[in-house]
C-alpha cells in the first residue's frame, strides 16, 4: 500500500468589494488554479493575471508555490484584488519575515471601498432626478 506523503498547505482568506477569496498554498512549481479551471482561462486579461501574481514577484518567490483558489462573489477584478490578498496571507504563514515586503507594497490592506448603497427617493446612490424650474 502506498503511502502519501504529507504536504504542508497555508491557508487565507482574501476580501475585496463583494468577492471572497479562499486560498490553499503549497510547495510547487508555481501552478495557479482557480475554482477548478486553470488561471490562465479564469482570468483571460493580462492586467488581472498581474495583480494575482503580485505577491509572488514582490518576494521573488515566482514558480516556488502552487495556488489552490475557491473565489465567489463580486467580479473578476474584485475576485483578482481578494484572490492577490488570500496569496499575501498565506504567504505571511510560510515566513514571517516577508511581513515587511509584503505590507509596503499594500497586499495586507483589505481594500475598504465598497459600492455605495442607492437611496430612497433617487434614482442611484448619488444621482439626483433632473431640476425642473416649471
Amino acid at each position: 500500500m502506498a503511502t502519501k506523503k504529507a504536504e504542508i498547505e497555508y491557508i487565507a482568506t482574501g476580501r475585496r468589494k463583494t468577492a471572497i477569496a479562499r486560498v490553499r498554498l503549497l510547495l510547487g512549481k508555481g501552478k495557479i488554479t482557480v475554482n477548478g479551471r486553470k488561471f490562465e482561462d479564469y482570468f483571460p486579461t493580462t492586467d488581472l493575471r498581474l495583480v494575482v501574481e503580485e505577491p509572488f514577484k514582490a518576494l521573488e518567490a515566482a514558480g516556488k508555490f502552487n495556488v489552490i483558489a475557491l473565489c465567489e462573489g463580486g467580479g473578476p477584478a474584485g475576485q483578482a484584488g481578494a484572490l492577490r490578498h488570500g496569496i499575501s496571507r498565506a504567504l505571511l504563514q510560510v515566513d514571517e519575515n516577508y511581513r515587511a515586503l509584503l505590507k509596503k507594497a499594500g497586499f495586507l490592506t483589505r481594500d475598504p471601498r465598497m459600492k455605495e448603497r442607492k437611496k430612497p427617493g433617487q434614482p442611484g446612490a448619488r444621482r439626483r432626478f433632473q431640476f425642473s424650474k416649471r
